[in-house]
């Protein structure tokens, strides 16, 4: 199989385990405009694969990400453009990148976020777009648009209070501190921390092949289950699955699980 070949992201494939790795280690990883499309680009395509059941999302070098490169700001101000059409295409622009992270979040394939050092930013709003997010010990985060004079917009003030406390969301995005790994983990942000980045990448692979040995159609109905009840009431979701399960329901797959007596590792599902 020939993959897309990216010029911000390196991307592998092995055991039905997609690994997107930011690849700007010298501008520590630093989302430039072609990153933030080659992010939608790549997630799209890891969503439609069939061969791919989960991703796992990660950083080479010595940061994990270092927030949207501010060369992209300087797009959003065309002082030969009238005020009301250069307010308009700054919204476009703002809208393009939501766009562009949210393929994350709409992937069909569990996104396991593995972050090490340095996560700020644009990389805040980027990991709470992942299913689940894992540390190592050496992680922070800040929603540092503070610093800049500007509101996050990119979904970090609309995902992050999903994920942890109001009050905390609130300190955080007000003034911009640090917060460790320890503190991400006892919040909900984080759900384990490793000790260190190669303990990381190897726990947090294991758990990928662990899912990636589920039914794929059951972990991808998962998904989008979740992510409905999320956002409707309890009784919507209640519909929603039974109305998921009354469609969506391999026979196949089951009978598989029932002949296996529950050892999904020993069998082999369809993708």
């Amino acid at each position: 199989m020939d993959l897309p070949v990216f010029e911000t992201l390196a991307l592998s494939l092995e055991a039905h385990i997609a690994h997107v790795e930011l690849n700007r280690p010298d501008k520590a990883n630093a989302m430039s405009a072609a990153m933030w499309r080659e992010l939608e680009t790549c997630f799209r395509w890891c969503s439609q694969e069939p061969a791919v059941r989960v991703v796992v999302l990660s950083g080479r070098g010595k940061h994990f990400c270092a927030g949207i490169d501010l060369q992209i700001f300087a797009s959003l101000d065309d002082a030969d453009l009238e005020p009301g059409r250069r307010a308009e295409r700054r919204r476009d622009t703002i809208l393009g990148l939501q766009d562009n992270l949210t393929a994350i979040e709409r992937c069909r394939k569990p996104v396991l976020a593995a972050i090490h050092n340095t996560c700020i930013g644009g990389g805040v709003d980027m990991v709470c777009c992942a299913d689940i997010r894992y540390g190592s010990a050496d992680a922070w985060f800040s929603v540092k648009e503070i610093d800049l004079g500007m509101v996050a917009d990119v979904g970090t003030l609309q995902r992050l209070p999903r994920l942890i406390g109001d009050g905390l969301v609130r300190e955080l995005a007000y003034t911009g501190r640090r917060m460790d790994a320890q503190e991400a983990l006892q919040a909900g942000l984080l759900t384990r921390v490793y000790p260190d980045r190669e303990a990381q990448l190897a726990g947090v692979m294991e758990i990928a092949r662990t899912i990636a040995a589920r039914s794929p159609l059951a972990v991808r109905g998962t998904k989008e289950v979740i992510l409905f009840g999320r956002d409707h009431s309890v009784e919507d979701g209640l519909r929603y699955i039974a109305n998921w399960n009354a469609g969506m329901l391999s026979a196949d797959d089951l009978s598989r699980s029932l002949v296996s007596g529950g050892k999904p590792e020993g069998i082999e599902y369809p993708d």
